[in-house]
Order: structure tokens, then sequence, then C-alpha cells
């Protein structure tokens, strides 16, 4: 039997870690159209929600298919494929001969891929993977989010936006800065650069503009930015910029330049609903939007 081709992306989310979790979805068939799935729990972990997510996924599929299954998470890539064995031959204990964790959903998993032809691919997080990234807003958004912008009248709020055009290497950052009344809007054109290191390049900008030693809201629509500045950063810093595996941090200077802003503000870092974003943040959007067509303009 020719068993029906699909390609599935998934993403889990939870902060804090532990604490109210979401999970997303995306089915992409061979043949008709793309499918969302999320779901949330009130209290559970990141590793969970990973899980779930696969699980979810398979669960959905109303008939066997040969499957191909990206996850950002290591931990469910190298479990299926790499662990799960051996703890079903050690009777669910490490090699530490601890109970492993998230038994009933491993259980789950391997019980559904029974069904399937499953091959399971890991791809990078936060990397520009279009599918990857909706997964990631679908997970946040069944997670629940507390509507943005604050209402922090003692603080100053900074939407911003990007464009980039991998294409031809030229993009766009906009932000609008508000404390109370008074708006500023700032920003420019960016050649040879990624969209990442244009997230973080708007944030350091931003921050620099600054008049005033207040508290400080950034509104961005990049779960990289937000989780390197809040998360990762200063593992990073003690680790000598290089990451758990040795390689150089991605972005190095940019990161740097941002850490040593942190270090003098305090800055609490927000990711909209790309779906429903705070209309300045919008706004920024568009700005960088004429901007970036300008710049093409000039160079065509």
């Amino acid at each position: 039997m020719t068993l029906s081709i699909v390609k599935i992306y998934t993403d889990g989310s939870c902060s804090p870690n532990p604490g109210p979790g979401g999970w997303g979805v995306v089915i992409l068939p061979e043949q008709g159209k793309k499918v969302q799935l999320s779901g949330r729990e009130e209290a559970t972990t990141n590793n969970r929600m990973e899980l779930q997510a696969a699980l979810a996924a398979l669960a959905s599929l109303g008939s066997p298919h040969c499957v191909e299954l990206y996850t950002d998470s290591k931990y469910v890539q190298k479990g299926i494929t790499s662990w799960i064995d051996n703890w079903r031959k050690n009777n669910w204990l490490t090699a530490e001969r601890e109970p492993v964790k998230n038994q009933d959903l491993w259980e789950s998993l391997a019980q559904e891929m029974e069904r399937h032809q499953v091959h399971w691919f890991w791809v990078k997080g936060h990397a520009d993977n279009p599918y990857n990234e909706e997964a990631d807003v679908l997970a946040a958004a069944a997670r629940g989010r507390t509507p943005l912008p604050l209402s922090d009248e003692t603080a100053i709020h900074i939407f911003l936006g990007i464009t980039w055009k991998q294409k031809t290497h030229v993009g766009s950052w906009a932000a609008v800065l508000r404390y109370q009344d008074y708006f500023k809007v700032i920003g420019e054109g960016v050649e040879g650069s990624t969209a990442n290191r244009v997230h973080i390049q708007a944030s350091v900008c931003a921050l620099r503009s600054l008049k005033r030693r207040l508290p400080v809201h950034i509104y961005t629509s990049s779960g990289y930015l937000k989780d390197g500045a809040s998360n990762w950063v200063k593992g990073w810093a003690q680790n000598g910029w290089l990451t758990r595996e040795g390689k150089e941090v991605s972005n190095r200077e940019e990161w740097k330049q941002l850490t040593s802003l942190l270090q003098e503000l305090t800055v609490s870092f927000h990711v909209i609903d790309r779906d429903m974003p705070p209309c300045h943040s919008q706004e920024a959007k568009e700005l960088a939007r004429e901007w970036v067509l300008e710049l093409e303009g000039r160079e065509g």
C-alpha cells in the first residue's frame, strides 16, 4: 500500500518552565490544505509540550502516512530515535537508574508511531524557518499571553518592526518609542545581514537612543531576540561566547552590544501576536517596509 506523504512541524512552549504551556503543529500534506493545531496545559514543562505537539500531530492523521516530522527539540528527536529502546529494555529507567521523565507521553508517542512511517528531523529554532516559526507562534498563543502593550506609564515602550529580503540581502528596521504621551520614530536600512541579526541591531540602536534611564519594555515579533536577551546571553557570556557544543555564538558582536546595554538598563522583552500586533508594532513594520523599498529603489 502506498502511503500518503505529509510534512509536520511541531513546537512546544512553556513560560515559566515549569508553568503554563502550549503546543503548536503545522501539517503540510502532499495534497490538500495546510492544517494548524494547538493546545495548552495549565501546569506543565517545555519538554512535555514538545512531546505533546508531536503526539497530537501524529494522532490527528486519520490513516497511516509516511511522515517527515520536524522538531526544534533535540530531547524529542534523540529520545524517539536513540534513547527509547534502552528505556524500554531497562523497564523505563535511565542509565542512572532513575525513572524516565514523561514516560506516559513517550509510551503514547511510540504507540502512535506504529501506525505510520515516521522520519524525524531536528531543525534549529528561531532560524528563519517559516513553518518552525509558525508552529512557535501557535504554541505561544495557545499558552496564553498577557495583553500587549502593557499599561505601564512609568516605563518607555519600544515597538520594533523589521523587514528582511533574503534574495537581495536588503532590509530595514524601525522603532516607535513611546513614553506616556511622547513619541519618537527611528530606523535605518541594512544590507548584508540576516533577519535575526537585524532584530538584535534594532533593539541595540533603540536602547542607545534613550536619553532617560527608565524601565523599558521592548515589543518584538522575534522569539530569537526575546529568548536570547532574556535567557541565553548570560550563559553565552560565561562560556566565552561559545555554545554548549563549543561553536561560536551566531551574531556574537551584536549580542555583546546588547548585553552591555542590558547591564545598564532594566529591559523586559515581549513577543507580540503577529496576527493581532499592537498598533505601534504594526506602524513600525509598515515603516520598515517603506524604507526597504526606498533602499531597493536607490540601488535600482
